[in-house]
């Protein structure tokens, strides 16, 4: 593809992205939702203006979350 294609491409995807994150509350809420799209940390943090750091804490908070959860169940 051109250089020029690339650019068009890229700005289809940030604004799909913009669309798609006025509907969502939080930044963790669109890390969640790009990253079981498929989107890597590092595209995912370009997109919301954010670390790749921030994405990988919000990915690990969020998948200790369930276990949390469950240890809980299990102590009562």
């Amino acid at each position: 593809m051109s250089e020029r294609t690339d650019q068009l491409l890229d700005e289809i995807v940030r604004l799909m992205v913009l669309s798609l994150r006025q509907g969502m509350e939080s930044q963790n809420e669109a890390i969640l939702a790009f990253s079981q799209a498929g989107l890597e940390a590092s595209r995912i943090a370009e997109l919301l203006g954010t670390t790749t750091a921030t994405v990988r804490s919000t990915k690990q908070k969020a998948a200790k979350k369930p276990a949390r959860k469950n240890a809980s169940a299990k102590a009562a």
